[in-house]
């Protein structure tokens, strides 16, 4: 067997499969309906979407098959985004670098194989269209072209379903794509007994900047409190934009010390901003916490609503205090 090797870019590449937050979110019709069409045209057993990440080989759409993931250097398409051309193997027992590979000699005994590789937008590959069969077989160019056509509408619906999470501005996930990636890895936290975060923030007299500066210069604002976000927090929290001036952060498997550390280090990150930035406003946030235990309710939607309950307690304190300064 030959491990299939990284591509020059793998780094760029990960980044970005990444970046997408595709990884370990549940199946969805629109990528499932691609591989029962794949499944059904080819005459195969087994279709798949699969993303190759750093270890291992995720499955986001299967038919045929029950695992949902293996590792990366067994798998056929570690190979497939070598190439910009689909793979095709025909009978993987006859090639060197698949025969004695253990989804070949064991389940679910691959002997045809074709893969053809799934680009990002910015033209890295994630992983693969791919279809599987347990009898050799002939793949022909007609065969090859409609493998890649199918592929094209897996890119379509990856690229739209990026569309449809992202706050347009502020490119971090809006309140669609905060929940459908939150809950189900809080839930997976939760059963590994792993301890996390949810803060909620709110920005302070946002409306004042819009109505003096213009929303232009509000645009600008936001932009520089989620590009704070990004630096303070770290790569595995799922950083949102709820929507007007409300941010909100999702910290995975922290330690409360290290939540509270985190927000405390974007604060003082913004305060340093507004020393020396002159941009006549400062930008301050209120904000709510709240550590979440094994017993707490897993509802995402309930936990966002006590930590904005919190903002608004941490809000109504910060004017008061504000006020009696004065």
């Amino acid at each position: 067997m030959i491990k299939p090797a990284f591509p020059p870019d793998e780094a760029f590449r990960l980044n970005t499969l990444r970046a997408l937050h595709l990884l370990d979110t549940p199946p969805e019709e629109r990528f499932d309906r691609l591989t029962r069409m794949a499944r059904r045209m080819f005459g195969v057993t087994t279709a798949l979407v699969s993303l190759v990440d750093e270890n291992r080989q995720w499955f986001k759409s299967k038919q045929g098959l029950s695992a949902s993931e293996t590792p990366r250097d067994v798998s056929f398409c570690g190979h497939a985004i070598l190439s910009d051309t689909p793979l095709v193997i025909p009978d993987a027992l006859r090639d060197p670098r698949f025969s004695d590979n253990p989804l070949v000699t064991g389940a679910p005994h691959v002997r045809f194989y074709a893969g053809c590789p799934l680009r990002a937008t910015n033209g890295s590959k994630l992983g693969t269209l791919c279809i599987l069969d347990p009898n050799p077989r002939a793949f022909g160019v007609e065969d090859t072209q409609l493998l890649k056509d199918l592929a094209a509408i897996v890119e379509q619906e990856i690229s739209t379903y990026q569309m449809a999470t992202l706050d347009e501005l502020t490119r971090l996930y809006n309140r669609r794509g905060f929940l459908a990636q939150a809950q189900p890895a809080l839930n997976q936290a939760m059963q590994k007994g792993a301890p996390c975060s949810l803060v909620f923030f709110d920005l302070d007299k946002f409306k004042a900047i819009n109505d003096r500066f213009g929303h232009a210069e509000g645009d600008k604002a936001l932009l520089a409190f989620a590009d704070q976000m990004r630096r303070s927090f770290r790569d595995a929290d799922i950083l949102a934009r709820l929507g007007g001036d409300e941010f909100v952060a999702l910290l995975l498997d922290c330690p409360d010390d290290l939540a509270q550390t985190i927000v405390d280090r974007l604060l003082a990150a913004l305060d340093r901003r507004n020393q020396f930035t002159g941009s006549g406003y400062s930008i301050a946030c209120s904000h709510g916490i709240i550590h979440i235990a094994l017993d707490t309710a897993r509802s995402i939607e309930v936990l966002l609503a006590r930590a904005d309950g919190l903002m608004f307690d941490n809000k109504r304190q910060r004017n008061a205090s504000q006020s009696a300064s004065r």
